[in-house]
């Protein structure tokens, strides 16, 4: 259990039973993602990605991460059956990703996998800070938000 999205998902989940879950799948590489059950969660999976700390004298060899990290978060999702999928900014809170170059990959993974998809998938975006939300309109014009 860590902080942020990830603290928020196992406070909700129930902290011990995500633990132990997590516990037994660990350690896993950057770049790759593991699926447990939602537990306390209305979700029946939550999927774990590890992104990369960014690095900006690596930054292809981070985005090549990141991108892998998403990739496999939708290859698990599909797998499962899941029918949607949500995503914060994977590695653009304390991993240091730039918040513009992070969304760019995401979307771009995103959009690359549904097109080669054997099923339909909502798949969500979600962006949580006042520069994401900003970025996330400049980029791809006015969408959704909930709360401030």
């Amino acid at each position: 259990m860590g902080g942020g999205v990830c603290g928020a998902i196992f406070r909700a989940a129930g902290p011990a039973e995500m633990q132990a879950a997590c516990d037994r799948l660990a350690p896993i590489r950057t770049g790759e993602a593991v699926i447990t059950p939602g537990f306390a969660l209305p979700a029946k999976h939550v999927i774990h990605a590890a992104g990369p700390i960014y690095n900006r004298q690596r930054a292809a060899e981070c985005e090549r991460l990141l991108r892998s990290a998403y990739l496999h978060s939708l290859r698990l999702a599909a797998l499962h059956k899941c029918e949607s999928i949500a995503f914060p900014l994977i590695s653009s809170g304390i991993y240091g990703y730039p918040k513009a170059e992070a969304l760019q990959v995401a979307v771009s993974a995103i959009r690359d996998f549904l097109a080669r998809a054997e099923r339909d998938m909502d798949v969500y975006l979600v962006v949580f800070d006042e520069e994401s939300i900003r970025i996330s309109e400049e980029q791809f014009g006015e969408f959704t938000r909930f709360g401030h």
